[in-house]
């Protein structure tokens, strides 16, 4: 399973950007899937996330600012990121979580990452 991530940019602040990241291989289904991000120096901590039901999980900094979404046809996820901050700034991280493949009672799953975007945001 592999992930392809798009969509950061250079952005002044108050500005938007929409992430996207797709998901392709084989597999059977995809339960989780989710954005963080690694500010230069610190480590990579949780954004966002959405189950396939569409239970959805957000940092506090970002409530009422991002979004997250998903497209299961297309094994999608999507980050709407508005009224973004300098602090914003960093490197984001998709991330998804599923059923790989099944053999009798074996349940083999999948826990990957996407290759990361800049996402920068000026004062």
């Amino acid at each position: 399973v592999q992930l392809q991530a798009s969509g950061g940019g250079l952005v002044q602040a108050g500005a938007a950007l929409n992430l996207s990241c797709a998901a392709s291989g084989t597999f059977i289904s995809i339960s989780r899937m989710g954005w963080y991000r690694q500010p230069p120096g610190k480590q990579r901590d949780l954004v966002a996330t959405i189950t396939s039901g569409g239970s959805t999980n957000y940092e506090s900094a970002v409530k009422g600012r991002f979004t997250i979404s998903r497209d299961n046809a297309k094994n999608t996820v999507y980050l709407q990121m508005n009224s973004l901050k300098p602090e914003d700034t960093a490197v984001y991280y998709c991330n998804a979580e599923g059923l790989r493949s099944r053999s009798g009672d074996n349940y083999y799953s999948f826990d990957v990452w996407g290759q990361g975007t800049q996402v920068t945001v000026s004062s």
